[in-house]
């Protein structure tokens, strides 16, 4: 009885329908990221007139003088001057925000601008150097400071910064996004105080990590510096920032994934290990990206705790080991034109480097989750052709067909739809 009361009222229930659509014209499309020659003749208005203003100020009516003044003062005119041009037919809130829009990109260009830069000045300076080959093959054990750039290199400052850094990578990202799990997935009170504790040691001097690394290991242990040391203090530098960073990103993963794995009878760290973290895994990269940068820029720490040495040393346990940053502040030292400039050589080098395992871990970790490779998505095929097969098996006369999983590709709205009221 029930069943049919059911069947009743399903019947008797209209379809939905969907409202009848104007097919006429929308209109034009706005672009919104576009301007306008009214706009554009106000910024660049303002521009050029800031730029006269400016020239008058420091060449004829103030006593001022100095390329950082004159930019200063031109920006500030720039801004004003733009601003007023925007007023004269537009409202406060427009003409907010356009100072507004003025004022980011204005930072972004100066942002951009000095890291261009630093980039363009370091390798001008050390262009001289690095045109020789001997530069990344030989060490300084046999060169001395009135040498020429001929002699001399800095292979051993280089294999030591990739020692150091691989000891510290290997200790920090197990630890750091491990500590960044357990903070999301576990939590409780021990929680809250181990993120307040990695945040607070976000803002650790460098000298106080390479102090205590130097007192506990090398005073305590060793009773040497070496490359194992430098290692454990680049750690100490990069835990809070790779613990910080995962911590945030682990936060955006959606709770609804793992409710959904969860659901499916998946115990909690087999939903971490297949669902949390390789859905964050582009954040993940990013935040140990941010953690090598910090640690392979150290030098302080490095300086307590590897020594300076101009031999080649790759064992990290015994005898000091030099690295890049610590050869660039032992080269500039110097009052010899050519060690500054073997200097500005291996911050050259420093910089490519960086850029080089930049580019590596991006390309292991910048593909968004979900977007196969083509490998991949071979062996997904693959995978579901013998799933096809394996469940056609099952029933006696099947046969798998392609026209099967074309119906089941096919939009709902083209599938047949049953009869309402069927039994």
């Amino acid at each position: 009885m029930t069943d049919l009361v059911e069947r009743t009222v399903l019947t008797a229930q209209p379809r939905t329908r969907l409202n009848a659509t104007s097919e006429g014209p929308d209109g034009p499309r706005r672009d919104v990221r576009g301007m306008t020659s009214r706009q554009r003749f106000e910024l660049v208005g303002g521009a050029a007139a800031a730029l006269a203003l400016a020239s008058l100020l420091f060449g004829w009516f103030a006593p001022l003088s100095g390329a950082i003044g004159w930019v200063t003062v031109a920006f500030l005119a720039f801004l004003g001057l733009y601003v007023l041009l925007v007023s004269l037919d537009a409202d406060s809130q427009e003409a907010t925000d356009r100072l507004a829009t003025a004022l980011f990109a204005s930072a972004g260009v100066l942002l951009f601008g000095a890291l261009v830069f630093i980039v363009v000045y370091t390798l001008g300076r050390g262009a001289e150097v690095l045109i020789h080959p001997n530069f990344f093959t030989q060490t300084m054990e046999f060169s001395g400071p009135l040498d020429p750039l001929t002699v001399g290199g800095i292979s051993h400052a280089i294999v030591g910064t990739l020692i150091q850094i691989s000891i510290a990578l290997a200790m920090a990202i197990p630890l750091g996004i491990g500590t960044a799990v357990f903070l999301n997935e576990v939590g409780g009170r021990f929680a809250r105080f181990v993120r307040t504790v990695s945040d607070a040691m976000t803002a650790l001097p460098s000298i106080v990590a390479g102090l205590f690394v130097y007192a506990a290991i090398i005073q305590g242990i060793t009773h040497e510096r070496s490359g194992f040391a430098a290692g454990i203090a680049i750690t100490v530098m990069m835990l809070p920032i790779i613990i910080r960073s995962a911590d945030v990103v682990l936060r955006l993963v959606p709770k609804n994934l793992r409710e959904a794995s969860y659901a499916l009878g998946t115990s909690r760290w087999r939903t971490v290990w297949h669902v949390v973290l390789p859905t964050a895994r582009s954040g993940l990269v990013t935040s140990v990206i941010l953690g090598t940068a910090r640690g392979i820029g150290e030098t302080s720490p490095v300086l307590l705790t590897s020594g300076i040495t101009a031999a080649m040393n790759t064992n990290p346990l015994t005898g000091p080991m030099i690295s890049l940053p610590l050869q660039v502040f032992d080269f500039v030292r110097s009052p010899e034109p050519t060690m500054v400039a073997r200097g500005f050589g291996t911050a050259a080098v420093l910089l490519v480097l960086v850029l080089t395992l930049f580019m590596i871990a991006r390309a292991l970790g910048g593909r968004a989750p979900g977007d196969l490779s083509t490998r991949q998505r071979r062996a997904t095929t693959a995978a579901s052709l013998r799933d096809e097969q394996r469940f056609t098996a099952r029933v006696p006369g099947a046969t798998a067909s392609p026209s099967k999983a074309r119906r089941a590709q096919a939009p709902a709205s083209s599938r047949p739809q049953p009869t309402r009221g069927a039994a």
